[in-house]
């Protein structure tokens, strides 16, 4: 095709406790809130997006926090690890920075020659900090205690967890991706060109128990493209597949298309344009509520029955 895919787009999860999330993702983790907004099915629930200062794709964790939801479990059928790449070296202290704050963590281990960092979130979701060379990192979002020299850089991989990676891989290789390494069950897939993409790894557990959607689990992920005629040109390309494929929706800050790949996982084909400064300055995302425009002559009623931050 003439049209790529560029990499990681966002990934999406799901959380409990609204403020909860907002403290752990903004205050431990330094991310930037760039746009705070509601379920477009759900309008009183709300929906964050954090990232780096720009909100450029490939750095876009978003959250639906549904107060009072069970406790999700990780398993086949999902993905079960979000991977965020930050400086080599820097481990110790992100090992410091969560003790001081409570936050669950492994001991770092190594994967495919790099050192990472696992740990939970407040709701359970699973995160790994994986050190990289500087030059691999895409603009960090820098605030007190947290400059260029040890902040997140964007996605470094999402791991998926299938029964069987035969089926899934045929999807990767139509997306673009190549298998570039291999340690017991787990098989690494990148983008040629572009070392800043995000890797996307499968693990092929057949003995596993499947997932159960809920509190600390990733709903879905999105790979980025250019524009919508790079991804009116993938849906046809995935429709041909025999995939079901939705049509073109618009989310405000880009338009998406959700298929289900044959192993489980919801994929989403997400564009670059316009992004979040669409309706608000760069200099103050995420400080406002935005609603979609179906919602905007409710925002009163809306914005009373939202959590209170």
């Amino acid at each position: 095709m003439e049209n790529k895919i560029l990499g990681i787009h966002h990934v999406t999860a799901i959380a409990g406790n609204a403020k909860r999330n907002l403290d752990f993702y903004t205050q431990a983790l330094g991310m930037r809130l760039v746009k705070k907004t509601v379920n477009f099915d759900d309008p009183n629930t709300y929906h964050f997006y954090y990232g780096n200062y720009a909100g450029e794709p490939g750095t876009i964790l978003t959250f639906f926090p549904w107060e009072g939801i069970s406790q999700g479990r990780r398993g086949v059928g999902q993905a079960t690890e979000t991977g965020f790449a930050v400086p080599e070296g820097t481990l110790d202290f992100w090992l410091k920075r969560f003790d001081d704050r409570n936050v669950i963590y492994n001991k770092p281990a190594t994967k495919f020659g790099q050192e990472y960092l696992t740990i939970l979130d407040p709701d359970g979701l699973k995160l790994e900090l994986v050190g990289v060379p500087q030059d691999k990192l895409i603009t960090p979002y820098e605030t007190p205690g947290l400059d260029s020299n040890v902040a997140l850089g964007g996605f470094h991989h999402i791991t998926l967890t299938l029964t069987s990676i035969k089926p899934t891989v045929a999807v990767l290789e139509l997306l673009g991706y190549k298998q570039v390494a291999q340690e017991v069950n787990r098989y690494r897939f990148a983008l040629d060109g572009n070392p800043k993409a995000g890797l996307i790894d499968l693990v092929e557990a057949p003995g596993e128990a499947r997932h159960l959607s809920g509190g600390g689990t990733v709903h879905h992920i999105a790979f980025r493209v250019k524009n919508q005629a790079a991804q009116v040109e993938f849906q046809e390309a995935i429709a041909r597949k025999g995939f079901n494929i939705t049509p073109v929706l618009d989310r405000n800050y880009f338009t998406s298309i959700y298929f289900r790949e044959p192993g489980g996982v919801l994929f989403e084909i997400a564009t670059d344009e316009p992004g979040f400064a669409v309706d608000e300055p760069l200099e103050s995302l995420g400080e406002a509520l935005k609603l979609p425009q179906q919602y905007e002559a409710q925002r009163e009623q809306i914005a009373a029955q939202l959590p209170k931050l």
